[in-house]
């Protein structure tokens, strides 16, 4: 299968399983997938983020560990892209050195590289009914890993740089929120059996 057909694909899981993840501002959570997202969210390393991040979710839950996972996910995806957004307009913002530069090109590619990782968490999720289920898994906990190092290298990249501390702060800031949703992501996805 080529790039094209796959990135289709993964795009088009996704757009799925998020459909029916998605926060509804119509539908009030019962007590019960509350108290599932609070009693889930404590196998998490961030559990207050957790119950906080994924709450909203609860009407669309329901009582599901994978429709959880696939909340968590999402709410990593889109924290990550806003944060690649951050990233890229420190890029454009006036006074930027070459060495902050491509720190921050670097990063920008690390961060997309995460949100491909993730993304590729979602379609391995999609196929957890199949036969390969174990194979699936695996492949899923493999990608989120990834990700969560993808994220860690984008804050590497700007060691041992001269790299002004307003902007290494600013970075630090938005990649640490964005690699405590894919740890919590993780999380969830470890304790889904």
């Amino acid at each position: 299968m080529d790039f094209p057909t796959i990135h289709f694909l993964t795009t088009l899981i996704f757009l799925i399983l998020i459909s029916h993840a998605h926060p509804t501002a119509c539908a009030t959570p019962s007590k019960t997938s509350t108290n599932f997202i609070k009693k889930s969210c404590n196998t998490t390393t961030y559990p207050s983020l957790c119950v906080k991040t994924l709450t909203p979710y609860a009407a669309s839950v329901g009582t599901n560990p994978l429709k959880l996972c696939t909340a968590a996910l999402a709410a990593a995806i889109q924290a990550t892209n806003n944060c690649t957004t951050t990233v890229s307009k420190l890029a454009n913002q006036k006074g930027i050195t070459r060495p902050e530069a491509r720190a921050i090109k670097d990063c920008i590619g690390d961060m997309k590289d995460a949100v491909y990782e993730l993304k590729q968490t979602l379609a391995a999720m999609g196929h957890l009914g199949d036969a390969d289920r174990e194979f699936q898994w695996a492949n899923a906990k493999t990608y989120a890993s990834a990700a969560i190092t993808d994220a860690e290298t984008c804050v590497d990249g700007f060691l041992g740089r001269k790299v002004n501390p307003t902007v290494k702060k600013k970075i630090r800031s938005c990649v640490s929120d964005v690699e405590k949703l894919m740890s919590n992501a993780l999380s969830l996805i470890n304790h889904l059996y």
